[in-house]
């Protein structure tokens, strides 16, 4: 999905000639952390609330600040993950989104992010999580299908995070089926190091868990 298609015109735009006062006003309305600001249509940066703050006065013009605009933005025709990334790196709940001639076309909300991240993830679709660790040299994306559709399951959703710390590479799948008590068994078989996973069987396998503990306790 391209930026554009998330883009709207919902969030508002500051003019150099405002107010801090309105533009604090205005974050406070709609509940956001930065506003873009703009310029005979020429998108000119963000101003983050932090540094509305920390203005002399409510009445200095936001043209005063120019020199805390942070300028970040999207191209309309990049993918959306971008807008994710630039969010998360600058701590903005706003990405604004430009052209070529960088006019500024509108912004996209944190809110409407997450919910095209959920959709994109496959979040909504009913299945299972399951996690593995792993080295990164033992990745291998056709082993990985071929262990959970040999169980007559399907990968609706494939998603890798390298831990800092170790270098060990996270792998989280989304499964088609609820009942993944197999196919966990499945990945041990193979070796594979399978470090939590969730679905219907997990809550059976705590019960289980339980009653041997209960059966080993009154044995002694």
């Amino acid at each position: 999905m391209l930026a554009i298609e998330l883009n709207n015109n919902i969030i508002p735009r500051l003019q150099l000639e405002d107010t801090v006062g309105k533009a604090l006003q205005l974050i406070n309305d709609f509940k956001v952390s930065h506003l873009p600001v703009v310029s005979e249509e020429k998108y000119l940066g963000l101003i983050s609330e932090d540094d509305l703050l920390d203005a002399d006065n409510k009445k200095m013009l936001i043209q005063l600040l120019q020199n805390e605009f942070i300028d970040i933005s999207i191209k309309e025709n990049e993918h959306f993950l971008q807008a994710v990334n630039i969010s998360n790196e600058y701590q903005t709940s706003v990405v604004p989104v430009v052209n070529e001639e960088k006019e500024f076309l509108g912004s996209i909300s944190g809110q409407n992010l997450l919910r095209t991240l959920g959709n994109f993830s496959g979040a909504q679709e009913i299945g299972g999580i399951i996690v593995l660790e792993m080295e990164r040299s033992q990745f291998s994306i056709s082993e990985i299908s071929r262990i959970v559709e040999s169980n007559e399951a399907t990968i609706l959703h494939l998603n890798t995070t390298v831990q800092p710390e170790t270098g060990l590479l996270t792998v989280t799948l989304h499964i088609n089926k609820k009942e993944v008590s197999a196919v966990v068994s499945a990945f041990e078989r193979y070796d594979h190091d399978v470090i939590y996973y969730f679905g219907e069987e997990k809550f059976e396998n705590e019960i289980h868990s339980n009653y041997r503990h209960l059966m080993n306790y009154l044995d002694i």
